[in-house]
């Protein structure tokens, strides 16, 4: 379509909408000699005469005609261009540069960050600049408040809950939900406001309409063609200063306005200076666009280029004229080569970034396939549950900070990761549901031994109710969990019934040590004695001394463990007094082996003694084994002599064995009977 015929039905459109006039008054005689007037002010410049002035007025009316339809008809070529890419910025904010809000990463924020981050923003900047930033960290704190609020019904289900009576609360979300309808509050008056705003700027606007409608009346008037250019001028400016108005008028009350100020051309006949100088101006002004332009397409911040760019072509098609008709193309190109290196440029970088999405979709899907690997497996414990758990949520936080994927499959992603980890969560709660009765046999079986412990707790018989505590502590242990809303309670009371057994048990050692003391006194009295003791009498005088002396010993009783080693002393002694008595070594050996037999009977050491007939017993194994063995060695001698060295060697030692042997097998028959005697 060409310029003209594109011009023609813009014109069309306007004319339908507004009704504006289509006829154009012809010149009179008083505006050509207006134009005299103004042109023999003019310092050196020779003027043409009255008849030129009429004929260069008729000549050119129809190129004043061409010309301005040829620049309203690019005017609207222009808006046509711009109108997908201009955003509703106020003319009286071209000249300023947007400002850039750096984002976060909010996935990665903990909740206290991200409601912090919000506030800052909501104090700090703009209401409508955060718009981006605010969707951020909601997605990112609605994601985190889900998880929590899902943990936490989890909780409430494991506890034997209803899931209908779950209610969930956290001040945090209260704090955020207050933060974001301060947010909302304060955009919706701002949009108010600004609607508001345009409706008076759309008034304004149609007002000045109507005012260049009047200069046409001015021109065939008295007023003079440079007071009413002046009025022309000032209604431009007033225009390029009037601020938004309502999107769904902006095309038409923009077309309408062009038509009439080419309708002024028309009527003013375009004086050729006046013509020129504005076409000029104009020219002038978009060059240093264009200029500008250029210059963005070097920016290495792509964004920041790209909005200033928007900001020039606002100021393109709206704060400056038409220019002359043989340098509209020309620097129209010049201005779309420019813009088209810049949306080049973004094109490349948006590719990039889309590139970026495609990768981050992979490992997107990716930890959704893990996540439902470790869905469909089966749970056998609390221990995989809580593993699995801490899976789940390493995978979680790995999916929100991958980064964005497309917008055409973000909805399905989104999709099925919540319903994977939902699932997830459904499973681990019907595991737990299954877990309820045993827990609830757990408590019963924790419950009996409370009762044994509590029963126990006062009993006198220290030695027989220390073994009953510490099995039902081992037993208890071995038992699960109980429901979580019984644990604590029945925990404390079998740990007090345990706790005032011991606390008993403690006292009462504290008292016997206190005698056990008294008795190391003694002992050490007595040593001395035996040690100063000289045996003067016969052999059974003698024998019956030291015997009584032992007697005296064991009735002192026991002394403080870490004082035992008197009794050793004791026992020292009593071999150098066995030593001076001429008596047979057997009997010497199971008098001091009874002696010591006997202190571990006093200690109440059963096991002491049952070690020690273990120990005795293996011990007279091995000596019968010895015997045995001496005695098959003596039938490889068969056809040597008795007196041969080495035979007399070995029944020597025959018969050295069979002298332990009987102190043995007499020191095994002493300790059995020590153990049936305390036994009973």
């Amino acid at each position: 379509m060409s310029e003209e015929k594109q011009s023609q039905e813009t014109e069309g459109k306007i004319n339908d909408a507004e009704s504006v006039e289509e006829t154009t008054p012809q010149p009179e005689r008083g505006l050509e000699e207006e134009i005299e007037a103004l042109a023999a002010e003019a310092e050196a410049t020779e003027l043409p005469t009255e008849e030129t002035v009429e004929s260069e007025i008729d000549e050119t009316e129809a190129e004043v005609e061409a010309d301005v339809e040829a620049e309203v008809t690019e005017e609207a070529k222009e808006v046509v261009k711009e109108e997908a890419v201009v955003e509703e910025v106020s003319s009286k904010e071209i000249a300023v540069e947007p400002k850039e809000i750096p984002k976060k990463d909010y996935p990665s924020l903990s909740k206290e960050e991200l409601l912090e981050e919000f506030k800052t923003l909501l104090d700090n900047e703009k209401v409508h600049l955060i718009k981006d930033h605010v969707d951020g960290i909601k997605s990112a704190i609605d994601a985190k408040f889900n998880e929590e609020q899902e943990t936490a019904k989890a909780a409430f289900i494991e506890e034997g809950g209803n899931v209908i009576d779950f209610r969930y609360f956290s001040p945090l979300k209260k704090d955020f939900n207050e933060t974001y309808y301060t947010y909302r509050h304060k955009r919706a008056n701002h949009y108010q406001n600004k609607q508001k705003d345009q409706k008076a700027n759309l008034e304004y606007r149609q007002q000045l309409i109507e005012e260049v409608k009047q200069l046409r009346e001015e021109l065939g008037g008295t007023e003079s063609i440079q007071s009413t250019f002046n009025k022309f001028k000032d209604i431009q400016e007033r225009w390029h200063n009037a601020g938004n108005i309502p999107r769904d008028r902006y095309n038409l009350v923009w077309n309408n306005y062009y038509h009439h100020i080419d309708n002024f051309y028309e009527l003013l006949h375009l004086n050729r200076e006046f013509r020129d100088k504005h076409f000029q101006d104009n020219l002038a002004k978009k060059l240093q666009l264009i200029e500008r332009a250029e210059e963005l397409a070097s920016e290495p911040k792509i964004s920041k280029a790209f909005k200033e760019l928007q900001l020039l072509h606002r100021m393109w098609k709206e704060e400056i004229g038409p220019v002359a008709k043989e340098y509209s193309d020309e620097i129209w190109d010049k201005f779309s080569a420019a813009t088209k290196k810049i949306h080049d440029a973004r094109d490349a970088q948006q590719k990039e970034v889309e590139a970026s999405w495609g990768k981050n979709l992979e490992v997107k899907r990716e930890i959704i396939e893990k996540l439902d690997a470790i869905k469909s497996q089966d749970v056998v414990s609390h221990q995989d549950v809580q593993s699995k758990v801490k899976e789940v949520e390493a995978l979680r936080e790995a999916f929100f900070k991958s980064g964005r994927v497309p917008n055409d499959v973000n909805e399905e992603v989104w999709s099925s990761f919540k319903g994977v980890v939902r699932e997830f969560n459904h499973k681990k709660n019907l595991f737990y549901k299954s877990q309820k009765k045993q827990q609830f046999e757990n408590l019963h079986k924790k419950l009996e031994l409370i009762k044994i412990a509590e029963d126990n707790k006062d009993n006198e018989d220290f030695s027989a109710t220390i073994e009953v505590m510490k099995k039902v502590q081992a037993d208890w242990k071995k038992i699960g969990h109980v429901p979580r809303k019984d644990s604590d309670k029945i925990w404390k009371q079998f740990k007090n019934a345990c706790n005032h057994f011991f606390d008993r048990l403690h006292d009462s050692k504290k008292k016997a040590n206190a005698g056990e003391e008294e008795a190391y006194v003694k002992k050490e009295a007595l040593l001395e004695t035996v040690k100063g003791l000289k045996l003067e009498g016969s052999h059974q005088e003698n024998l019956t001394l030291i015997k009584e002396h032992i007697s005296s010993w064991k009735a002192i009783g026991r002394v403080p463990y870490g004082k035992r080693k008197i009794d050793e002393l004791f026992n020292k002694e009593l071999d150098n007094l066995f030593g001076q008595l001429d008596i047979d070594k057997k009997e010497s050996e199971m008098i001091r082996y009874e002696n010591r037999m006997q202190s571990m009977v006093g200690e109440n050491d059963t096991r002491a003694l049952e070690k020690e007939q273990f120990f005795i017993s293996k011990k007279v194994q091995e000596i019968k084994a010895e015997i045995n063995q001496l005695e098959n060695n003596l039938g490889f001698f068969q056809h040597v002599a008795d007196d041969n060295p080495l035979v007399k060697e070995v029944h020597k030692n025959i018969n050295k064995h069979k002298e332990s042997l009987a102190v043995w097998v007499a020191k095994l028959k002493k300790v059995r009977q020590m153990i049936t005697d305390a036994s009973n």
